[in-house]
């Protein structure tokens, strides 16, 4: 049985199209794709994305053990300060993409709903050093405030002044009486806010933030409008552009491994990958005419296979086709030309960084 997030009667009262996503019944729209999109980019919308996974690290060694099992380095976290990593299996694929949040007394794992499960395990497994590991994914109910008008918003329901938080970093705080705790991370692009709450709180704290954003016209927003808010900025999505097969290396997540930290899963690997030198490469792609890239569609020049398309999808920013995809090494650099094979064969031409450039994220 799929199970429902906090916010369900909310999604249903607001008229949303529901479809059962990681296990969970949840909105794939409300208004429609592209005016939510919109709504996300010129001012404020709200995503209920409680069907993430939090699993709680706690004990004297927390640090180390989840220095041990993801790339990133978390011995160089502030407190309150968050982290974008991965864990990987000893052979260097990835298990999922997280977020690391390093709180007063205990590490906040945030991982994929379809992940959770298997990433508790996998932890649970690697157990390492003195900690305590819970999953507390069932507990807490999670909604997301993104857009340039989110702090505008979220500033009158907490007493922090907002400006002082900086991205990617968090705080517990409160909202009306209601702890909560509150980051300034996303997945959109625009500036916005990740409020983590227990989730018998969760339809108090939605009317709160709903009734804070009436002169904003603050809207709910579905899967679809986060499907094409992150694609437009390269976000990794896991299942399509990153899993067990690949690789942070060669899905340009380098940045997030740190090699000089000491040991962790799958270091070995990635050592030896990093030595040999990358095979492929995630790239971004842009439709230089008509024609939109679908995933596990075939990429080729001249009739040869060279990849593969792992997102694809029409930017309502852009007003055409994007996509990403793992291409050949020798075809990843910006400016390169191929095709993607739809019914008929769709130009693309490989760009670099995000496609839309106006994002406001701090």
């Amino acid at each position: 049985m799929p199970k429902k997030t906090p916010f369900y009667e909310k999604h249903l009262k607001n008229n949303a199209k529901i479809i059962e996503f990681a296990g969970f019944l949840m909105p794939a729209h409300f208004e429609g794709v592209i005016p939510e999109h919109e709504a996300v980019r010129n001012s404020v919308g709200v995503f209920d994305v409680s069907h993430m996974g939090e699993i709680e690290i706690t004990g004297p060694e927390r640090i180390q053990f989840v220095n041990y099992i993801t790339t990133n380095d978390v011995s160089k976290l502030a407190l309150n300060q968050v982290q974008y990593s991965t864990m990987l299996y000893p052979d260097g694929g990835i298990v999922d993409d997280l977020l690391v949040y390093n709180l007063l007394d205990r590490i906040l794992l945030v991982v994929n709903a379809a992940n959770t499960d298997k990433d508790y395990e996998w932890i649970v497994q690697n157990k390492k050093f003195n900690v305590e590991i819970m999953n507390l994914s069932d507990e807490i109910g999670q909604l997301a405030i993104q857009g340039p008008k989110s702090e505008q918003l979220m500033q009158k329901i907490v007493n922090f002044d907002l400006s002082q938080l900086k991205y990617y970093w968090a705080i517990e705080t409160e909202i009306n009486g209601f702890d909560v705790l509150l980051s300034r991370t996303g997945y959109t692009g625009e500036d916005g806010f990740e409020v983590y709450m227990d989730a018998e709180d969760g339809l108090k704290i939605w009317d709160i933030i709903f009734d804070a954003g009436k002169d904003l016209n603050v809207k709910p927003i579905g899967l679809g409008a986060r499907d094409t808010l992150r694609s437009e900025m390269r976000y990794c999505l896991y299942g399509n552009d990153i899993d067990k097969t690949t690789n942070p290396l060669e899905a340009g997540l380098g940045w997030i491994v740190k090699f000089d930290k000491g040991d962790f899963i799958g270091k070995d690997a990635l050592l030896k990958i990093k030595e040999s030198g990358i095979k492929r490469k995630l790239v971004g792609f842009e439709v230089i005419d008509k024609g939109i890239p679908r995933p596990h569609q075939k990429i080729i020049d001249e009739n040869q296979e060279i990849g593969y398309v792992t997102s694809g999808t029409f930017s309502p920013s852009l007003k055409k086709g994007i996509g990403m995809g793992y291409v050949e090494i020798k075809y990843a650099e910006p400016g390169t030309k191929f095709k993607v094979m739809a019914k008929e064969p769709i130009p693309v031409e490989v760009i670099k960084g995000p496609f839309y450039k106006k994002g406001t994220h701090k």
